[in-house]
């Protein structure tokens, strides 16, 4: 187990169900990053997406959300959100906004950035009703599935955890989060290095690391180390997965002091950290595709849709549009919301070339309004 040792994150401060308030039409502004990077491949395919795009609030759907992270949309189109400090699971009507408790997910020790955080559905979801979530415990982290039985009454609709996978590095910061299934089928999940630095590089533990998993949580065949769950690493605290139209990975991903970034992910790469942030131009060490200074956004959830990757900011405040043409960018970034909902955690597709996308102000670190948190339901293009 990795303790937290004081070290502060800021010195100056799913294939099926990952492809399944006023009106306010927003203008992009131009963003301040840099595009390419050594050591990642350059690969070409998949179209474009046109280098200016639009974001618009169509609505909010739910408010007074308790610090809302996980976001897991249903085959019949509503959603499940889970609330990081409370470890509940509601379910939110897409059509009017509704909710409804499944339930509690037992075991959850909210401290610092840890919780209840990310959610996924099984695959086969729409049969075998499992939910797969990550979560905080007061030894580590770890990754359980849950039977959801929806003829259950209100509040008790989730059966109890099975853990597929523990000992995940927790810590009060960096305790990464993020799981999605892949278009391979298996379960992919985003860790921190719990604010101590040196797991990332050590491929023998979890934290700092993308793990790659079956849905029984073994190490996924193909994984690029030997019976090994890691499938990247060198990793500070990965918070966003995405697979564009051609099954590439992507990972949003926060630095420390200089660079955020966002990683094309490689099998078996080594993304730097902590021996380098940002684009280090290093032998050994493979550069994130696109890299911002922390303020404009400490980056969380990660989404593709109509051709570009779209990112949530936490202290920028803002989504981020990054257009690509296969793997590389296919025009610099634009930021759109500029503070117009506080703090952005999470953004999921909605299945019809739109995002579902969840503010954070409630979290401790936001300023919250008497709406907050808040589903919002997003028309880009």
């Amino acid at each position: 187990m990795h303790l937290f040792t004081g070290h502060l994150p800021r010195r100056a401060a799913v294939t099926a169900a990952l492809a399944l308030s006023s009106l306010l039409i927003v203008t992009g502004c131009s963003g301040g990053s840099s595009s390419g990077g050594a050591g990642t491949p350059s690969r070409t395919g998949g179209g474009g997406a046109p280098a200016e795009g639009s974001a618009e609030v169509v609505r909010t759907v739910a408010g007074k959300l308790d610090s809302p992270w996980g976001v897991a949309p249903l085959p019949d189109g509503d959603l499940l959100v889970g609330s990081r400090n409370t470890g509940r699971i509601t379910r939110v009507a897409a059509k009017d906004g509704r909710q409804t408790p499944l339930g509690t997910v037992p075991g959850v020790a909210a401290a610092g950035e840890g919780g209840l955080l990310g959610l996924a559905l099984s695959p086969g979801y729409a049969s075998d009703h499992l939910l797969y979530a990550y979560f905080t415990t007061d030894s580590d982290n770890r990754v359980a599935r849950l039977l959801v039985d929806e003829k259950r009454p209100e509040g008790q609709r989730l059966g109890a955890p099975d853990t597929i996978l523990r000992g995940i590095p927790k810590g009060q910061i960096h305790n990464g989060g993020r799981i999605a299934f892949g278009p391979d089928g298996m379960l992919y999940a985003g860790t921190g290095e719990a604010g101590q630095r040196d797991p990332a590089q050590d491929k023998g533990s979890l934290g700092g690391k993308i793990l790659r998993m079956t849905p029984d949580g073994r190490p996924a065949p193909g994984n690029p180390f030997p019976d090994s769950l890691v499938y990247s690493y060198g990793h500070r605290n990965v918070q966003g997965l995405a697979w564009d139209a051609d099954k590439r990975l992507w990972a949003s991903e926060f630095g420390q002091d200089t660079w955020d970034e966002l990683n094309l992910i490689e099998p078996g790469r080594n993304y730097g950290w902590p021996v380098a942030e940002g684009k280090a131009h290093r032998a050994g060490l493979t550069d994130p595709v696109e890299q911002w200074r922390p303020a404009d956004a400490s980056p969380s959830g990660l989404a593709y849709v109509v051709g570009s990757l779209w990112m949530a900011g936490l202290r920028g405040e803002r989504l981020w549009r990054i257009p690509l043409r296969g793997a590389e960018p296919a025009a610099a970034p634009k930021s759109f919301l500029k503070g117009n909902y506080g703090r952005l955690r999470t953004v999921v597709p909605t299945g019809d070339g739109g995002l579902w996308l969840t503010t954070s102000n409630t979290d401790g670190r936001g300023r919250p309004t008497a709406d907050d948190d808040r589903l919002l339901r997003l028309k880009v293009t």
